[in-house]
């Protein structure tokens, strides 16, 4: 199997709301917008793209409807202080503050209007201890 795209889609009860949340502060625009289902990609990189799609919308299984839950979205920045400040400033809740991990990240943590977790990151140099624990080259 060749795969030549891949995105997550977000279960959500208000599509449009959870559309603006993406579009207000993860600058992502909508490419198709419809009142069950929206595909939406970033201003900064078209190869990021996320989708909404109503949760109880006819083309989800009954079996799989429902709301995100035990999942994380990462996005990975250049400047996750810049965005950390945008975030507060707006007043979203801050689960994990910015702070730097020993395994090789700064990050923090916020969520969407669903409930689905947020890690903005960037990458930095992990520490002695979990240096080894990367494949060859990749750190």
């Amino acid at each position: 199997m060749k795969t030549t795209s891949y995105y997550p889609v977000l279960m959500a009860d208000d599509v449009a709301v959870t559309m603006r949340f993406y579009v207000e502060h993860f600058r992502f625009k909508p490419l198709f917008e419809s009142d069950w289902y929206v595909h939406l990609q970033s201003v900064e990189e078209k190869r990021v793209n996320l989708g909404i799609v109503r949760f109880d919308h006819e083309t989800v299984p009954e079996e799989g409807r429902g709301r995100a839950s035990g999942l994380l979205i990462n996005f990975e920045v250049e400047y996750p202080d810049a965005v950390y400040g945008r975030i507060v400033e707006a007043g979203l809740p801050i689960l994990r503050s910015l702070r730097d991990e020993p395994f090789g990240q700064r990050h923090f943590i916020t969520r969407d209007p669903n409930g689905v977790l947020i890690d903005v990151i960037k990458p930095i140099p992990p520490s002695k201890a979990f240096l080894a624990q990367y494949a060859e080259g990749v750190a």
